[in-house]
């Protein structure tokens, strides 16, 4: 059994802004990965993903991002989920300016 297994957020893209966000636990989204809500139950995952998805009028592109729970709290299992929770990357911006 690996040592930080992986588990599920629900990650997508505000509709107005297109910052990404993550589900939290209390159905709200959050612009910061450490209180996303992680789900270790696949079938939860799946039910909770089916339900955000149907929120056009917050979220667009909703999935979910396989994470591992680490001593320093929730991080990416796939450089693709720590490409995205940096921002672009075409010049320092946003997110990049700010360290």
């Amino acid at each position: 059994m690996s040592k930080n297994p992986v588990v599920k957020v629900i990650t997508a893209n505000a509709l107005l802004e297109g910052d990404v966000v993550w589900l939290d636990a209390t159905d709200g989204w959050t612009r910061d990965l450490q209180n996303a809500k992680v789900f270790s139950d696949p079938a939860q995952a799946q039910d909770a993903l089916h339900h955000a998805s149907q929120r056009h009028d917050q979220v667009v592109g909703c999935y979910l991002a396989d994470m591992r729970l680490g001593t320093a709290g929730i991080e990416p299992a796939h450089f693709r989920e720590d490409f995205r929770r940096r921002g672009p990357s075409n010049y320092a911006h946003g997110k990049q300016s700010q360290g």
